[in-house]
């Protein structure tokens, strides 16, 4: 079983085709409920050299960064052999 972990935001690189789907108002309504709960679901990212490349959970990581935190909760995955 994987183990989350804690990702500092500020290294996370988001794809530009990922960065297209992004809906500012998911955004708010995920900001909303971390407030209120916590982060429930982790984001998966893939490591790159000294960076992270988001892999799953765009609308979670920029919910986060609005809400200024430093850090988010992930699982660390293993990026995909063709």
């Amino acid at each position: 079983m994987m183990k989350t972990q804690k990702f500092p935001i500020a290294h996370i690189y988001v794809p530009v085709k990922r960065r297209a789907t992004l809906e500012q108002k998911k955004v708010d309504e995920i900001a909303e409920s971390i407030l209120e709960k916590g982060q429930e679901t982790p984001i998966y990212v893939r490591a790159d050299g000294d960076r992270y490349v988001l892999v799953e959970g765009l609308h979670r990581l920029e919910a986060c960064r609005k809400l200024g935190e430093q850090t988010i909760v992930g699982y660390l995955v293993q990026a995909r052999r063709h």
